[in-house]
C-alpha cells in the first residue's frame, strides 16, 4: 500500500474515533427544538442533489463512463440522507405516513444506485445501441 492511501487511511480513522466524543457534545447540548430559516431551500436542495446525481449517473452510465460509479454512490448517500431528515423531523400521525413513504421510495433509489456502483449493474458496461 502506498504511504499516502496508507495516511489518509489513518486520517480517516482517527476522524472516526474523533466523531464519537463530538456527537456525545452534541447529544448533551444540541435544543430539543429548533427555528429553521430557509427550510424550503434546504429540502428542495436534497431534491435537486438527487435528481442531479440520477442525471450525471444516467448520461455517465450509458456512455460507459466508470464514473458514473461515484455520482451513484454520491447520489446513494444524498438519497439515504434525505429519508433520515424525513423521518426524524416529521410530526406525528399523516406526516409521519408521508415520511415513511417518502423514505421508501427513497430507499429505492437508494439501493439502485448502489447496485449501479458496486453490483453486478456497473455503470462502466456498454449500453447496446
Amino acid at each position: 500500500m502506498k504511504a499516502k492511501k496508507k495516511w489518509t487511511l489513518i486520517g480517516l480513522a482517527a476522524a472516526a474515533v474523533l466523531l464519537v466524543p463530538w456527537m456525545a457534545v452534541l447529544a448533551m447540548t444540541l435544543p430539543g427544538r429548533t427555528t429553521v430559516d430557509h427550510w424550503p431551500l434546504a429540502w428542495i436542495g436534497l431534491d435537486v442533489l438527487m435528481a442531479a446525481g440520477c442525471a450525471a449517473t444516467a448520461l455517465l452510465g450509458l456512455r460507459a463512463d466508470p464514473r458514473a460509479g461515484l455520482t451513484a454512490s454520491a447520489t446513494a448517500s444524498t438519497a439515504v440522507l434525505d429519508a433520515w431528515f424525513d423521518i426524524t423531523t416529521a410530526g406525528s400521525g399523516t406526516a409521519l405516513l408521508q415520511a415513511v413513504s417518502c423514505a421508501a421510495a427513497e430507499a429505492t433509489l437508494a439501493g439502485a444506485c448502489v447496485y449501479m456502483a458496486v453490483g453486478k449493474g456497473r455503470c462502466g458496461t456498454r449500453v447496446p445501441s
